[in-house]
């Protein structure tokens, strides 16, 4: 399963560790998915418009190589220069070029999870490019030295206190300021010079139009606006199942994206980026990453409907229990268990396996991808790829036989309920996985099959 000390469950027990964290942590998301319900049940045709932006989506991958040469066609008209990266490293080398052509080496960028997918700061950073994300959840983990651990919410993990205290570190606030308004209000006099010196402006991109060519971002900020539009240069990263076909399709993934996110009806800012202003240059680089690899997987190509709402993060037990950065890559949660095994299955082999399979995730999602079924179809390519533990494969094994043979299996519950009642420290412990989170239940006087034979009527 890879490297044992970078595996979901040992990063799990470290956040544990800090039970008011783990608490508030829950908590908070929860809150997050109850404002997700009240928005979507104040929509009659909430179901209509999911079933709709599913099947427009269904439609993009069984066509995408058309829809992407359109949008490549009708963006170049625009005066969009277009690049197509293979992988991470041919997209931070593109980006690299570009600022290296136009001597930049100081770059303004906004919330990208596929650049963060790409590790693209740290590529910047070794060849001397300062990059300075915009987003203000964004600019805390970068303050800290940390990954996002959320897609929406990058610093949900960190409370206000640490965020004060950071502050007064990095930025020279008073100590003992923790009062969200102030440190917004600082963060924004931080930012304001480097919005108006940085020559070189990233974003993301959460939809591209293939009939017209133009890409939208969807922001609560603005920053992203700010930094495009000051910028001489303007580059937005993006990955090739973001196309939709037509633009009134939009309308139907907007409404859609904030309402599942954080229960809003509509971003505070989704902006329409077709034409570079004059002088300006704009670039998207199309990548792939792996995403023509998983779309010719039949059970997993779903995956790559994602709007990226975080949805199935905030109703996730297992991830709002245990952390984003416990996941070890860049998207968390119950969609990056799904995607990131596609890019590496020896290294995330681990995430699959990090849920209860509740199907909670899937019923958020809103466009419709059967997450929870893809962790359990993972699950078996995983074990048939020789990815799980031995220890896990072993007592799989022994299960299989167990229940396959209904002497051993009335003999297994007996020795059980034996050792529940008189040694019950032999299962009690800490090498039982089972055990450390849980009570052991009192063990039954008998089993559900000696009760039957009792009563059952004749």
């Amino acid at each position: 399963m890879g490297n044992s000390v970078q595996d979901h469950a040992t990063l799990a027990d470290t956040f544990n560790k800090d039970e008011e964290r783990v608490e508030w942590h829950d908590n908070t998301l929860w809150w997050i998915r109850q404002k997700r319900d009240k928005a979507a049940h104040g929509i009659i045709e909430w179901e209509e418009l999911r079933e709709t932006a599913s099947q427009i989506k269904n439609n993009v991958l069984s066509n995408l190589s058309e829809y992407l040469g359109q949008f490549e066609a009708r963006a170049k008209e625009n005066g969009i220069i277009i690049h197509w990266a293979a992988d991470a490293k041919e997209h931070n080398e593109i980006v690299h070029g570009i600022l290296q052509r136009l001597s930049i080496n100081r770059m303004i960028k906004s919330k990208s999870m596929l650049t963060e997918e790409c590790h693209l700061n740290e590529f910047l950073e070794q060849r001397g490019v300062e990059v300075i994300d915009s987003d203000l959840g964004e600019r805390i983990v970068q303050l800290a030295e940390e990954p996002p651990s959320h897609i929406v919410l990058p610093c949900i993990h960190k409370k206000k206190e640490e965020i004060g205290q950071l502050f007064h570190e990095k930025l020279g606030t008073p100590a003992g300021n923790a009062d969200p308004q102030f440190l917004t209000e600082a963060a924004r006099q931080h930012m304001r010079d480097k919005f108006l010196t940085r020559r070189a402006a990233l974003t993301g991109v959460n939809f591209a139009v293939a009939e017209s060519g133009e890409f939208v971002v969807c922001t609560n900020e603005g920053n992203a606006d700010i930094g495009a539009h000051l910028a001489d240069v303007h580059i937005a990263s993006m990955g090739i199942e973001k196309i939709i076909p037509e633009r009134k399709h939009l309308g139907y993934f907007l409404r859609l994206l904030t309402r599942s996110a954080t229960g809003q009806p509509i971003t505070t800012y989704s902006s329409h980026f077709s034409t570079p202003r004059a002088g300006q240059e704009m670039h998207v680089i199309l990548v792939d990453n792996g995403r023509s690899i998983h779309l010719g997987k039949p059970d997993f190509r779903n995956s790559l409907k994602c709007i990226r709402c975080a949805a199935c993060m905030n109703t996730c037990p297992v991830y709002r229990r245990s952390g984003g950065h416990s996941y070890h890559t860049a998207v968390a949660g119950p969609i990056g268990s799904i995607l990131a095994p596609n890019l590496d299955m020896r290294k995330y082999a681990d995430l699959p396996f990090a849920s209860t399979l509740c199907g909670s995730c899937s019923n958020v999602c809103p466009v419709k991808i059967d997450i929870h079924d893809q962790l359990y179809k993972w699950r078996q390519v995983l074990v048939k790829e020789g990815h799980a533990p031995a220890l896990k494969k072993a007592g799989m094994q022994g299960m299989t036989l167990t229940l396959n043979n209904p002497g051993m299996y009335r003999f297994a519950g007996k020795a059980g309920r034996w050792f529940m009642r008189n040694v019950p420290f032999v299962l009690n412990n800490k090498m039982n996985p089972w055990f450390k989170q849980r009570d052991m239940p009192e063990p039954p006087k008998q089993s559900f099959t000696d009760w039957y034979k009792k009563n059952r009527k004749p």
